[in-house]
Formats: C-alpha cells, structure tokens, sequence
C-alpha cells in the first residue's frame, strides 16, 4: 500500500510539473481525479495486488470450506449422538415402565398377602376367644354347680334337724327299703 501511495504521490508531481511548463500530463491528486485517472489507479491496484489479493481470497475460501465442512461433520455427529440419546431415553422409559409395572404387581401381590394374613390372624383371634369364652363360660357352669350345690347342702343341712324328727326317719328308712326290696325283685 506504501508502494501506491508514492507512485501516486511521484506521479502527482510529475503532473504538477508538467502542468507548470504547459504540457500535457496526469492529475494524480487523488481528490481532484477524474474517471480516468480512477480507473488507472483501480488498474494497477487490480494488476499489482491480484496475486496477494487472489491469495488471501483463496486462503480465506479454503478456511471458509474447512470450517463449514467441520461444522457439517460436527451436526452430523450431534444428530447421531441425539439420535442416540433418544433411543437410550425410549430405553429408559421403557425400563422404567416394566419396573413400574413390576412394582405394581409385587405390590398387589403384597397387598394380597397381607390381607389374606390379617384375615387368616383375624379367624385365629375369633377361635381363640370362642374357646376363651367356651372354656370361661363351661368354668363358669361349674363353679355356680359348686355354689349351688353348696348353698343346697347348706339350707338342707341347716332345715333338715327342724323338719326330721322320728316319725319322718321311721317313714325315710321304710321307703328306702321298700325301694330297695322292690328293685330286687
């Protein structure tokens, strides 16, 4: 760029001074340039800077390509990894579904089990206090036998010297040989 600036700035000289002296020459003040002189300029820069130009542009074109291939192979890989990604996730919910399911079921299978044990536990109570109050009510019989039988005794023995005087005995003891004597026979 150096190397225009003083082509331009030499040539601007060059036309100044051939201007002076009233010959033909070129206007190479940049601000004060007509279309040819832009195109002269344009020109050279086109011919001198072609090759360092022509290079950069095809440097910057290969890197250009370099990177939009990387970034194809990049969403290739990202759509394959997502793919991949998805799959493990349907996978994953589908093991999770068969865990739930397994879950439910076992659950009800202990649900079963532990009802089928209460009410199993709950007839075993019902025997046990039916014969509780089997063996209570039969120990209750007999300790009121016993009472009563006691009581009876109590009152006989407690009357019977009142009520039993000879006459009676005389009576008692021939009954109960006549039912004996009549029972022999």
């Amino acid at each position: 760029m150096e190397i225009f600036l003083k082509l331009a700035l030499g040539a601007s000289v060059l036309g100044a001074e051939a201007a002076e002296t009233g010959g033909f020459g070129l206007n190479f003040d940049l601000f004060e340039t007509n279309l040819v002189n832009l195109a002269i300029v344009v020109g050279l820069l086109v011919y001198f800077g072609r090759g360092f130009l022509g290079k950069t542009l095809v440097d910057r074109r290969s890197a250009i390509e370099t990177a939009i291939k990387e970034a194809e192979q990049r969403k290739k890989q990202a759509v394959s990894a997502l793919a991949e990604q998805q799959q493990k996730l349907a996978q994953a919910k589908t093991e999770a579904d068969k865990i739930r399911a397994s879950a439910q079921r076992a659950a009800e299978a202990a649900k079963a089990e532990i009802l089928a044990k209460a009410e199993q536990d709950m007839q075993r109570m019902r025997e046990a206090a039916s014969q509780d109050i089997s063996a209570d009510q039969a120990r209750v019989i007999n300790e009121l036998r016993q009472r009563v039988a006691a009581l009876a005794i109590q009152r006989v023995e407690s009357e019977l010297p009142s009520r039993l005087n000879d006459s009676v005995q005389q009576q008692l003891i021939d009954r109960s040989i006549a039912m004996l004597v009549g029972g022999d026979q």
